[in-house]
């Protein structure tokens, strides 16, 4: 019997690659793919060494595990790996990284089918 829980999971991701997203640049030094993302936040909570809690939001792009193919081979992301965004006229960089040693990213679903990508604002091109 086809498991209906991963239909739907593919079901979703399909509708939001084709509904609630824009496309990206995904850049890993010289190597770089579009693909199409769906942006997102996480909020990271951490405590200092006095108990103040310092909150960190980070932007974040969901985008499909099977998207992310540099030269030819599927990759995970890594920190210091770049997201260009184009507003408007601007092209924004984001830079692939997390706070407080949290992992850049995760699997967004229970079928590792989506990454969310925890990213931080850079600089413009």
């Amino acid at each position: 019997m086809p498991d209906l829980l991963e239909q739907g999971a593919v079901w979703l991701d399909q509708q939001r690659s084709r509904h609630l997203t824009r496309t990206v640049t995904y850049r890993r030094g010289t190597e770089s793919v579009d693909l199409p993302a769906t942006i997102g936040k996480t909020v990271f909570e951490q405590a200092d060494a006095y108990g103040v809690i310092h909150r960190t939001e980070s932007r974040d792009y969901l985008v499909s595990a099977a998207d992310l193919v540099l030269d030819g081979t599927p990759e995970q992301p890594k920190a210091g790996d770049r997201i260009c965004e184009t507003a408007g006229e601007q092209i924004l960089l984001y830079e692939v990284m997390a706070p407080g040693g949290e992992p850049p990213w995760r699997y967004s679903d229970a079928f590792r089918r989506t990454l969310r990508i925890h990213t931080k604002f850079v600089g413009m091109e």
